[in-house]
């Protein structure tokens, strides 16, 4: 038995780590994206709806609810398409975790459980970053991405 659970432990091992990665990033900005959709009408024009529901049930302690609606909606739009891309990938995620962060203490503490595992899924990319699948990846902006031969490069170059 010891055996065979080493086993499947092993094949699961094989799993690439740049797909986790990948699939960190695209659930939960689906998510985000999906719920900004909800928020306009054709392409950019925001829904009298949505700001009705900033000014009444996503109310904000400071900040105005006609500005809360503009940047929570162009927040769920850009910053996904970013977070899939892999383009400035630890920042998006941020600032998802941080909107998550928002929600769960001023709009729905009670589902903290739902944003326990946006704020799980988001944390890897943050710390981690987007992993080789990414923009980041490909035009070396992320110091843990960097494309394959460019660390050994730098470190030359450095020394």
């Amino acid at each position: 038995m010891k055996t065979l659970i080493r086993r499947l432990n092993g094949l699961l091992s094989h799993i690439p780590g740049d797909v986790v990665a990948l699939a960190l990033r695209v659930f939960p900005a689906m998510v985000f994206f999906q719920s900004g959709r909800t928020k306009v009408d054709g392409l950019f024009s925001i829904k009298d709806s949505t700001y009705f529901l900033f000014q009444h049930e996503y109310a904000l302690p400071v900040v105005p609810h006609q500005l809360a609606a503009v940047m929570g909606t162009v927040a769920e739009h850009a910053l996904p398409v970013l977070l899939i891309v892999g383009l400035l990938a630890r920042f998006s995620a941020l600032g998802l975790l941080g909107m998550t962060l928002v929600i769960q203490t001023f709009v729905y503490p009670g589902a903290w459980i739902t944003h326990g595992l946006w704020a799980a899924a988001l944390l890897p990319t943050v710390a981690y970053g987007p992993g080789r699948l990414s923009l980041d990846h490909l035009l070396g902006l992320d110091p843990q991405s960097r494309p394959r031969g460019s660390r050994r490069k730098s470190q030359a170059v450095a020394r």
